[in-house]
C-alpha cells in the first residue's frame, strides 16, 4: 500500500522514476521494488520522498508502520516483546543466537534453509534480524544474558572469514556493561539444556514471557508456573557454564584457532 501510495504521487508530480530516484539520491532499481511492495523503505527514504513530493509530513508519518513491516510476521510480536522487556535470557544451542549475530553471518546462516528463500525475502529476513539490534542501543538499557553451547562458535557458518567476524562481534557486545555472554563446554554433559533454546523475557510490571524448543510446540508462554520452569532450567545452564570473564577467554582462543 505504501509503494502504491508513493507511486502515484510520483505520477501525479508528474516524475518519471528516472527523475525521481535522482531527487531522492537512491538507484532507480530501488524505487521500482519499493513501489512495487518488493522492499520496505528506511525512514529517510520516506523523509527524502517527502520532501520531493511536497507530501507535508504526510509521507514521513509512515515510517512507524515501514518500521514494524521490516519484521516478517512470525517475529513481528517477538521484536515488540524485547522492545519492552527489562531483561532478556537466552540459551542457544544450535547456532550464534540472533541478537549477537553480524549481518554476513545472518545472511549464511539463513541461506542454508531449503527450501531456499528468494533473494529479496532473504534479504528482508536479514534487516529484520539487523532491526532487533536496536535491543542494545535501548535506554534505560535492558539487561542481557546469553549462553553459547561450544559448538555455536565453531561451526564455520559462511566460511573462516565470517565466523571470525562473527566471533570479534561476540567479543564487541560483551564489553558492554549490561551484557554477559557465557560459554557452555560441550565437555559439560549434563545440563538441562539438552531439550533445546531457552528464552526468557521479563518486563517491566513483573510479567514475563518464555520458550523452549522441546516444549509447549515452541510457542510462547506466560503461566508463572511455566515461567519458573524455564527460569529454573536456565539458572542451572548459567551456573555450570564458564563465567563471562573465561568466556571471554574461550572465545579469544577460538578466534586465535579459526
Amino acid at each position: 500500500m505504501v509503494g502504491q501510495h508513493l507511486k502515484l504521487r510520483r505520477e501525479a508530480a508528474g516524475l518519471r522514476v528516472a527523475d525521481f530516484a535522482d531527487a531522492v539520491g537512491y538507484g532507480e532499481d530501488m524505487v521500482r521494488k519499493i513501489e512495487r511492495g518488493a522492499r520496505i523503505p528506511r525512514p529517510e527514504y520516506l523523509d527524502m520522498a517527502d520532501e520531493v513530493l511536497g507530501a507535508n509530513g504526510l509521507v514521513s508519518a509512515m515510517k512507524e508502520k515501514m518500521r514494524e513491516a521490516r519484521y516478517p510476521k512470525k517475529v513481528r510480536q517477538l521484536a515488540k516483546l524485547e522492545e519492552r522487556a527489562v531483561e532478556v535470557c537466552l540459551y542457544s544451542n544450535h547456532n550464534i543466537h540472533g541478537l549477537l549475530q553480524t549481518v554476513e553471518f545472518s545472511r549464511a546462516l539463513l541461506g542454508t534453509r531449503r527450501p531456499a528463500y528468494a533473494d529479496e525475502e532473504l534479504e528482508r529476513l536479514v534487516a529484520a534480524r539487523m532491526a532487533r539490534q536496536s535491543i542494545f542501543g535501548r535506554s534505560p538499557a535492558p539487561e542481557l544474558s546469553f549462553v553459547q553451547e561450544e559448538v555455536t562458535l565453531r561451526r564455520p557458518i559462511g566460511g573462516r572469514m565470517v565466523l571470525r567476524r562473527q566471533l570479534e562481534r561476540l567479543l564487541e557486545v560483551g564489553e558492554l556493561r549490561n551484557v554477559e555472554i557465557q560459554v557452555m563446554p560441550t565437555s559439560c554433559g549434563d545440563h538441562p539444556g539438552t531439550g533445546g533454546r531457552i528464552q526468557v523475557l521479563k518486563f517491566g510490571d513483573g510479567t514475563a514471557m518464555g520458550r523452549t524448543d522441546d516444549e509447549f510446540a515452541g510457542r510462547p508462554i506466560s503461566d508463572p508456573k511455566q515461567i519458573r520452569i524455564l527460569e529454573l532450567r536456565y539458572g542451572i545452564i548459567r551456573a555450570q557454564a564458564l563465567t563471562p570473564r573465561e568466556s571471554r577467554a574461550f572465545i579469544e582462543q577460538v578466534l586465535g584457532e579459526t
